[in-house]
């Protein structure tokens, strides 16, 4: 059975910058950049267990994974957390892969 997949606020406003960032708007290759992210992020809903464990949950003390998109050197990690009773994904932030580890703060 899939998963619901459902943005944060800050999952949500991370990938409003990035769209702007990537001048999305008028640049068909970052369009095309941008709606491959989105895709990934909800291909999530059919194996949401695919993605390795995020090296952030000892701080976290919740298990959460990350979703790896991009090429090197401009990888993104979309963060997120799988609710096994609610059968939902809930994507908590997405980062380059190039900053540092998220701090709670920043996925709560």
């Amino acid at each position: 059975m899939p998963y619901g997949v459902e943005l944060a606020a800050r999952a949500a406003r991370d990938l409003e910058i990035l769209y702007l960032r990537k001048n999305a708007t008028d640049s068909h290759a970052a369009a095309r950049w941008y709606n491959a992210l989105e895709e990934a992020i909800y291909t999530l809903a059919k194996d949401p267990h695919r993605c390795p464990v995020a090296p952030e949950p000892q701080r976290a003390k919740r298990k959460l994974r990350h979703l790896l998109f991009g090429k090197k050197p401009h990888v993104y990690r979309v963060i997120y957390e799988v609710q096994e009773q609610q059968q939902r994904v809930w994507v908590l932030t997405i980062r380059h892969g190039a900053r540092r580890r998220a701090r709670t703060s920043d996925i709560a």
